[in-house]
């Protein structure tokens, strides 16, 4: 795209508008998403609900057009599962009738990327789509209206002419309704983009409203502003697949009504795709929008707390008789806080510019061009927007869309480091600021697993992988209040037989879920340790309310780095006090070439000799769900203890293990020293588009003593967790615990 080609489309376009001056144009743009890690089951139910059913209506209607997005993930899944789908896609493209629009190939936030990935993500989707469709992709759609004015080079570069946003954009600019009745230009360094305000008030009414009412809202635009450009954008999920939808989209006919009420009103009110609206109407002028999202979005975005305040405010001023003139003004937050919010974003976020820092580094110097390629794909779809955010929809809280962009970062991972390392043993061990916080973290890695370590958090481990399976072991979520927790208490439910928005509706998929809030002062982690009183119980230790009576957790620790030949020691310690006892803590994590071993000791100093203290060390499995069969708990002699919510309460035990058959993982923990042990899951009260709901988060094993220091006021255990991939429990548990070689700190 150059200037002088939008210069002839505006003459061209010029001449157009006094053969259309009574009429108005509406863009009906679809956007249909299935995110990467989406279960089959529940992609082939969109499909038959809303793709399917909607393609079988509008197929009937030849006089209507659209415009249609279909994100990466879910059309590789329709090319795969439903290739008679694409085929009737490919004939209505054909007929003109459907345009193809593009955008980053697996659905990422752009702002969350960088600028190599952005142009790389478009550039492969538009030419996947132009390929599959035979069409020459002009328009892209912005996922989730997230925008900064920096995303325009990229966006111009990688190709593409024309995008849509939300009129909030261009109303937090300080727009008017009035002027949003067609495209803007916006620039930056010199390189031009057209901008569709996609309307809200549309998306509000379609397809919850009568449809008369959307029709009626047109007129009154075609009195008024003649000549003008309306545009829907909004998910095709939301035609069938949201909740009540299908009945009322399909059987009760509404979506036959809408078409039937544009085909009546044609003569006045056409239907036409984005291109060719660029193509018939000049841009209104230039614009430089705000950092936005569309309006819930930024809702969403704030700390939870001020969400309340925000809802609060805007509904007492919603009725204030200037609101219209001031809502325009009243936005929230910024998408990147996410990471703020979610600490656990943060790290998938910062993994992935691991990733895609490491790719841009191999590139320079290695030759392979094909293997490089599956690491790019790898690492574009760890860049799926879901799971880094949460609003209306489950998004971080899906333990299976944070298992997927993990899965994808750590295959990238897997081959980038064969490249480095080759197919032979290996350890290593690394040192850097990998989460962003200007504080070093560390990252032990052999050819079977990767560590990450924060010392400047409580020494904990935020990241474990098995690279074999693919999984992280700790891609775990804190329990943490949020705005929707106010609903959840006050039990609001949605009033029978009412057909309303995702983002209105109130349902609660489980009972007593009121009773379910609970909130960690801490981050579900592993590696980490607590002081709590002697007689303290399993169940307020659970429900997070148990009293914390030392400061080592989330508390800085100093670290020093051990390298050998064959393995690698990661030791932490700690001057900090329990119960105001001056104590030191040191701990080592010690892993080995070959070996899919983490080998752990602990050791305190300063313990008193005439008083027990309660120590316990929290341990965090994630991805391994509860109330299956096919996960469980064993002990040594590889007899189930139940499945992997149970709430165990062992005595004198030395080893437990967690066996997922279903995943093919085996972990296998080891004590040098008799402990109490505790089990219990971490499970959060969340919303989607379904409704309120209990999510299993992670699997939170507690081995525990009470501790009282020997002549020289030191205790000390070891431990040793042994990840492995297999289907059936380790029946030599003992033999294993007896011969492993523990960790040892000089």
């Amino acid at each position: 795209m150059t200037p002088s080609f939008e210069i002839r489309f505006f003459f061209h376009s010029t001449a157009q508008e006094n053969a259309m001056s009574e009429t108005v144009r509406l863009c009906l743009v679809l956007h249909n998403h299935q995110p990467i890690g989406n279960f089959d089951g529940v992609i082939e139910q969109a499909y038959h609900d809303s793709y399917l059913p909607f393609l079988d209506v509008f197929e009937d209607y030849t006089d209507l057009s659209i415009s249609l997005h279909t994100s990466g993930p879910l059309i590789q899944w329709l090319v795969q599962n439903h290739p008679e789908y694409i085929e009737r896609i490919k004939t209505l493209v054909a007929a003109e009738r459907v345009e193809i629009i593009g955008g980053p190939f697996y659905e990422p936030i752009l702002t969350m990327l960088p600028s190599r990935d952005r142009i790389g993500q478009i550039r492969a989707y538009s030419h996947y789509l132009n390929e599959l469709f035979s069409t020459n992709v002009r328009g892209m759609w912005m996922p989730e209206r997230v925008w900064e004015s920096a995303l325009t080079t990229d966006i111009y570069k990688a190709g593409i002419a024309y995008t849509v946003l939300d009129d909030f954009h261009f109303k937090a600019a300080g727009w008017s309704d009035e002027q949003l009745l067609g495209s803007y230009l916006t620039e930056e360094d010199g390189n031009l983009l057209r901008v569709f305000p996609g309307s809200e008030l549309l998306r509000y009414l379609l397809p919850f409203a009568p449809p008369q009412e959307t029709i009626d809202y047109a007129r009154q635009i075609a009195e008024q502003h003649t000549g003008a450009t309306l545009v829907f954008g909004d998910d095709g999920e939301k035609f069938g697949t949201w909740p009540d939808t299908k009945v009322h989209v399909y059987d009760r006919g509404w979506l036959r009504s809408f078409f039937d009420l544009l085909v009546a009103n044609q003569q006045w009110l056409i239907t036409c795709t984005l291109d060719q609206a660029t193509r018939e109407q000049a841009p209104l002028g230039k614009v430089y929008l705000p950092d936005c999202s569309y309006r819930e979005m930024t809702e969403w975005a704030l700390p939870a707390e001020r969400q309340e305040l925000h809802s609060d405010v805007t509904h007492e001023l919603h009725h204030h008789p200037r609101w219209n003139e001031i809502s325009q003004f009243i936005r929230g937050g910024n998408w990147r806080n996410f990471k703020v919010r979610y600490a656990e974003a943060n790290e998938m976020y910062a993994r992935m510019m691991q990733v895609s820092k490491r790719l841009e580094a191999a590139r320079r110097t290695c030759g392979d061009g094909e293997l490089l390629g599956e690491v790019e794909d790898h690492l574009y779809r760890g860049q799926c927007n879901c799971p880094y955010w949460h609003g209306a929809f489950g998004g971080i809280y899906l333990p299976h869309l944070r298992n997927a962009i993990y899965r994808e970062l750590i295959a990238a991972d897997n081959k980038l480091d064969y490249l480095e390392h080759g197919r032979g043993s290996w350890v290593e061990a690394v040192s850097d600021d990998f989460n962003f916080d200007l504080r070093p973290e560390v990252r032990l890695a052999n050819e079977q697993m990767i560590a990450y370590v924060a010392p400047s958090q409580g020494g904990m481990i935020y990241e474990l992988d098995v690279r074999s399976i693919q999984h992280n072991l700790l891609a775990t979520l804190q329990r943490r209040p949020e705005a929707y927790h106010r609903k959840v208490l006050q039990g609001s439910v949605q009033p029978e037989g009412e057909v309303a928005s995702i983002h209105d509706r109130v349902v609660f998929k489980q009972a007593g879920l009121d009773k379910r809030l609970q909130y960690d002062s801490f981050p579900r982690k592993s590696f980490l340790e607590h002081f709590y009183d002697n007689d303290v119980s399993r169940e307020s230790v659970a429900e997070g309310t148990a009293l914390e009576r030392g400061d080592f957790v989330a508390q800085p620790f100093e670290a020093k780095l051990r390298r050998a030949a064959s393995k690698v020691q990661l030791q932490l310690s700690r001057d900090g006090n329990a119960w105001g006892i001056p104590i030191r803590l040191t701990k080592a994590i010690t892993i080995e070439s070959g070996k899919p071993l983490l080998q752990m000791v602990y050791l305190l100093e300063g313990l008193p000799r005439n008083r027990s203290l309660h120590l316990a060390l929290e341990w965090n499995f994630a991805g391994m769900p509860s109330a299956a069969d096919d996960r469980f708990f064993y002990n040594a002699s590889a007899q189930s203890l139940g499945h992997l919510g149970t709430q165990l309460d062992l005595h004198d035990t030395q080893h437990l293990g967690l066996l997922d058959q279903w995943q093919g993982l085996d972990v296998l923990i080891g004590l040098s020293r008799p402990a109490g042990l505790w089990t219990f899951p971490i499970e959060t009260v969340s919303q989607s588009e379904a409704g309120f709901e209990l999510v299993h988060q992670s699997v939170c094993v507690m081995p525990h003593w009470l501790v009282q220091g020997d002549h020289e006021g030191k205790w000390s255990v070891q431990m040793q967790i042994r990840i492995a991939a297999g289907s059936q429990p380790c029946v030599l548990a003992e033999q294993v615990m007896q011969s492993m070689v523990l960790a040892s700190m000089d």
